[in-house]
């Protein structure tokens, strides 16, 4: 089939392989514009552009779809699909039209529930027992298109957003080839999304990623593996030179019982509003290395009674 597939980071990479391995003609690569980041701030593609230069693949970085001149252009690849896996950027309708079958979504959850930006990180937040991946038709509302395909993936305790993610991109790659074959042989049907159970991922606010130890342990862990490993929750401490910022990125709940936000062992157990967490992996701000809490103790100055600031 002739395949316009747009999409552009990490999580979209296996589909985009993907498809070119299934022998699709990819007409076109839409993805984000290369951006500023890693150490230095060097200018670097998306994910999405890195393969697809490496597969010969021509590539487009509109900084948007609107107006005629870009229906004009996406127009001329002459697709009979639309792959869309974590683009980032709307569709119009007049994009949405263009394709004969359509605009095909892989999307991070069991819609209806986590439609929008963070499905992932939302999932594991919310203490959600299951996740997976769906491929939606896209239409003008947001996720909200009829679903033909959804594979499931428990969230087991102590799972992370990032490994869950992880777990989702080669079941999503998977998914959606099969969705490309059964369209391409008449055989994939779509239903409408159920009313009830809808769900909005907003994205993630830097508000959230603050940890609350007056919060119950068992929600700590999950702001903790849900924001691990971007943004990272964090507290800050006075780690023998100031404040500084600590990120955790793994954790789970324990007993123990104190003031919220107190050490309470050289395990890193930390007291919440009820309940303890051991915080598991952690980051110190500007330190490249992850440790583990046990690591972390021995390198700063901090013993069980310190109480750590949210």
């Amino acid at each position: 089939m002739r395949v316009v597939f747009m999409g552009t980071p990490d999580f979209a990479v296996p589909t985009l392989a993907r498809l070119a391995e299934d022998g699709h003609a990819i007409t076109a690569v839409y993805t984000r514009a290369p951006a500023r980041g890693g150490r230095g701030m060097a200018v670097r593609p998306s994910p999405v552009q890195a393969l697809a230069d490496t597969l010969g693949l021509p590539v487009l970085t509109p900084a948007s779809l609107k107006g005629p001149e870009a229906a004009e252009t996406f127009a001329a690849h002459d697709a009979d699909v639309a792959v869309v896996v974590a683009y980032g950027m709307l569709l119009p309708p007049a994009i949405l039209a263009l394709p004969r079958h359509g605009c095909l979504n892989l999307h991070g959850s069991l819609l209806p529930r986590w439609r929008g930006a963070a499905p992932i990180q939302r999932a594991v937040m919310a203490g959600d027992p299951e996740s997976g991946v769906g491929v939606m038709r896209m239409e003008a509302g947001l996720d909200t298109g009829p679903v033909a395909l959804e594979a499931r993936v428990p969230i087991t305790p102590g799972l992370t957003a990032g490994e869950l993610h992880d777990a989702l991109m080669p079941l999503g790659a998977d998914l959606m080839g099969q969705a490309l074959r059964r369209l391409e042989a008449g055989d994939l049907a779509f239903a409408p999304q159920p009313e009830a159970g809808v769900v909005y991922a907003h994205k993630i606010t830097n508000d959230e990623a603050r940890i609350d130890w007056s919060q119950p342990a068992e929600a700590v862990v999950r702001q903790v593996n849900g924001l691990s490993p971007f943004p990272g929750a964090f507290f800050e401490a006075d780690l023998g030179k100031g404040a500084e910022r600590v990120k955790v990125l793994r954790a789970l709940p324990t007993s123990g019982s104190g003031a919220p936000g107190t050490l309470l062992d050289e395990g890193c157990t930390v007291a919440c509003g009820t309940g303890a967490v051991r915080l598991l992996e952690l980051r110190r701000a500007g330190k490249g290395g992850v440790a583990s809490g046990a690591e972390f103790l021995r390198g700063v100055r901090l013993e069980p009674g310190a109480r750590l600031s949210t």
